[in-house]
């Protein structure tokens, strides 16, 4: 597994160095020269974009930073922090667990941490396509309309397929909760979708949520926080909003550095 993680590391220095040397250079380019998959070359791209290190366009990419190759194991402190949030909700994962899995980028990182078997995960997430994950994850997708740009997928469509499911655990990002209002997103169309999911939880809703998203308001409720059995977040969220949400009965776990 190391020597593989290896491979896939140098594999994604060499896209950027490519990327560098040739802005516009072309994904089907890309898997030429590197001797891959077109499907492995756009799983690079995602995953360097959401390392904030290139942008992917229209059959191929561009360097966020010019003229730098950044190294992609060394992100910021609020995505380190994110990465420590995934890493500790994989472990919550048990053999046979169905999931589901919203359009949170945090909460479908975690796949690629899961190391149970016979996992099902039920996701609105069109990103999951292009995502890593180990060979005991198998993936559900809720269909519907597609949105651009999180790839996010909503509408009747995808309501009724989710209202036909029950999943043992729930694990969903937001952009912001707080102790009074709850869960809440700035996309009013994913509203529905988090609702059903939450509701359709048979044993525990996790929300997954950063220090920046600790007491911030956004636009649309997604649930109250009396349906949130567990908050994961980081040791630099503020502790006196922590205390409300303990006061209502959440269970708040806060990873740590070097932790995971």
């Amino acid at each position: 597994m190391k020597r593989e993680k290896i491979y896939v590391d140098n594999r994604r220095d060499k896209i950027l160095e490519l990327v560098q040397s040739n802005p516009n250079v072309r994904v089907n380019e890309l898997a030429d020269k590197l001797s891959v998959s077109l499907i492995t070359i756009r799983r690079d791209l995602q995953y360097l974009e959401e390392q904030k290190l290139l942008k992917r366009t229209h059959g191929g990419a561009v360097l966020l930073k010019s003229n730098t190759v950044v190294e992609p194991d060394e992100p910021d402190e609020v995505s380190y922090y994110r990465r420590l949030i995934a890493k500790y909700a994989a472990t919550l994962v048990e053999d046979g667990d169905s999931l589901f899995i919203n359009t949170s980028s945090n909460a479908l990182q975690m796949l690629s941490y899961v190391a149970a078997s016979n996992v099902t995960a039920i996701t609105n997430n069109g990103k999951v396509i292009n995502k890593e994950f180990g060979p005991g994850i198998n993936v559900i997708l809720t269909g519907g309309e597609l949105r651009y740009p999180k790839d996010a997928m909503v509408g009747d469509y995808a309501i009724r397929n989710l209202s036909t499911v029950f999943a043992k655990k729930a694990f969903v990002g937001c952009s912001g909760i707080t102790p009074d209002s709850g869960m809440m997103t700035e996309i009013a169309s994913e509203v529905s979708v988090n609702e059903v999911m939450v509701n359709h939880s048979t044993e525990a809703v996790y929300v997954m949520a950063d220090h920046t998203k600790i007491g911030k308001r956004s636009s649309f409720i997604s649930c109250s926080i009396e349906k949130v059995k567990y908050l994961i977040t980081d040791e630099l969220a503020p502790e006196d909003i922590l205390d409300e949400f303990r006061s209502k009965g959440v269970i708040v776990y806060q990873v740590k550095k070097e932790e995971i």
